[in-house]
């Protein structure tokens, strides 16, 4: 019963997000209190949630088949820089708004597509590989893209971004892997409530952001709104279909679209 109603809530985790979208704007107060140090937390619990669901043999088994992991990659650094830098001049955004969108396109995949991915059972494991690695591959890249396709060089704390990855990826999936592996009767009674748990802490940090930058977004709403449905809309098709080309399978294609 309450695995039943777990997987319904998680399932609707769109309807949420727009939700927490509408509510923040219109009510600021009700998530502003959360706290931009609260974040790299909540991140972090959800990623031990997600590191339950993995053993040792399901990274083994990414590692074996490296490929997944460099095409992921290099499609995500070449489609979505791509397609930023080509809505930016389509719709003709002005400077700053088109700069952002493309310092955006050029970042690399974060714990939200892990999340994705967790709630779409896809492979969460080739997931956070893709994640780790494209992170560090981003120290270079993503100043490098940027000031190629937006005219500007953007500062980047090498150190700071490692740190961060190793802090709320790799070290509390680790840690939920290794509880799964030695505790496993355990790990499984937890991992049936944590998809709820990411769900309520993704909203609470989406949440966050809107109510703190609600004044930029209603004054650009339109423009912003169009220019990231065409982004991740064009990210999603070509991250499925590319791979689809390539032949990978269904589980692999979910994976690299969602990165």
């Amino acid at each position: 019963m309450l695995t039943r109603i777990v997987q319904s809530t998680t399932n609707l985790f769109p309807l949420w997000s727009v939700l927490t979208a509408v509510l923040a704007l219109a009510w600021p107060d009700s998530f502003s209190w959360l706290g931009k140090e609260s974040i790299p937390w909540g991140l972090g619990i959800i990623m031990l949630g997600m590191g339950l669901t993995l053993t040792w043999n399901d990274f083994l088994r990414v590692f074996r088949t490296p490929i997944p992991i460099l095409v992921g990659v290099c499609l995500q650094f070449i489609v979505m820089p791509g397609l930023g830098w080509s809505i930016g001049r389509l719709l003709e955004l002005p400077a700053e708004l088109a700069a952002g969108l493309i310092l955006v396109s050029c970042c690399p995949g974060g714990t939200a597509s892990n999340v994705v991915v967790y709630l779409a059972r896809a492979n969460v494991a080739l997931s956070v590989a893709m994640t780790a690695f494209s992170t560090i591959l981003a120290v270079v890249a993503t100043p490098y893209l940027t000031a190629a396709l937006a005219g500007t060089m953007v500062p980047v704390d090498a150190l700071g971004l490692l740190k961060t990855t190793f802090t709320v990826v790799i070290l509390p999936v680790t840690a939920g892997a290794l509880i799964n592996q030695f505790f496993r009767k355990q790990a499984e009674r937890v991992s049936v409530v944590f998809p709820l748990v990411s769900v309520i802490f993704i909203i609470l940090i989406v949440g966050f952001i809107m109510a703190v930058q609600r004044e930029k977004i209603l004054e650009h709403w339109q423009v912003i709104l169009s220019s990231v449905l065409l982004l991740h809309g064009g990210g999603f098709l070509l991250g499925y279909c590319l791979p689809r080309l390539l032949g990978f399978d269904e589980l692999v294609r979910r994976t690299i679209s969602v990165e």
